[in-house]
């Protein structure tokens, strides 16, 4: 059986869905659990969202969790400001790896 990486044209990426909700989380689900079986660093695009639910954080929460268990870099990459609000306002900005505006100030 082919590894997936070794697939022609095969999409690796991780991108959040404008409007992050229970329905299109189990899609993410896989996809990350696809991601975490491959070596190299996890990176998910929030460029594009809008709303993010629970469903959505909590997995990327496990995602992250589960990358730093296995040694594996999980990267958020170009977070829009909805999504980083909604991070920060949940209080999950360092579960989810989430750098604060302190933090890249500094």
């Amino acid at each position: 059986m082919q590894h997936p990486s070794d697939l022609p044209g095969e999409d690796r990426s991780l991108r959040l869905p404008v409007h992050g909700s229970t329905t299109t989380a189990e899609d993410l689900r896989v996809r990350l659990v696809l991601a975490s079986d491959l070596d190299g660093e996890m990176i998910v695009d929030a460029s594009e969202v809008e709303s993010v639910g629970q469903a959505v954080l909590q997995l990327l929460v496990a995602a992250r969790a589960e990358a730093d268990s296995a040694g594996q870099s999980f990267i958020i990459s170009n977070p829009s400001p909805a999504f980083v609000a909604r991070v920060a306002a949940c209080r999950l900005s360092d579960a989810i790896g989430l750098a604060t505006e302190e933090e890249t100030v500094q």
